[in-house]
């Protein structure tokens, strides 16, 4: 269950990113942006499991909350961080624009 919400927050981010920067910039873009997205998710979480599986063994600390779940979680702290300040910037550009 967890696992699904994680896959669906991050579809969900897919989707407004993809919406933002194709209203902002252009197409090419906004496809660059997923592109992106989906290689940053599949090496993060393709690392992050070698990682985890060094500590935790396949059962994690339960049913829901497995060894994948963990490092899934892992990926999802750590990518919101990097997106933070990655897509963050795109404000400050934009408000230094319009002065």
């Amino acid at each position: 269950m967890i696992i699904a919400l994680i896959f669906a927050a991050h579809l969900i981010f897919i989707l407004i990113i993809f919406t933002k920067k194709w209203q902002e910039e252009s197409l090419s873009t906004a496809f660059i942006n997923v592109g992106l997205i989906i290689v940053l998710f599949s090496v993060g979480w393709s690392i992050i499991t070698m990682i985890v599986k060094i500590f935790f063994d396949a059962k994690g600390f339960g049913i829901y909350f497995d060894a994948d779940t963990i490092s899934l979680t892992m990926l999802s702290i750590l990518e919101y961080f990097f997106y933070k300040s990655y897509y963050g910037r795109d404000k400050a550009t934009l408000n230094d624009k319009g002065k």
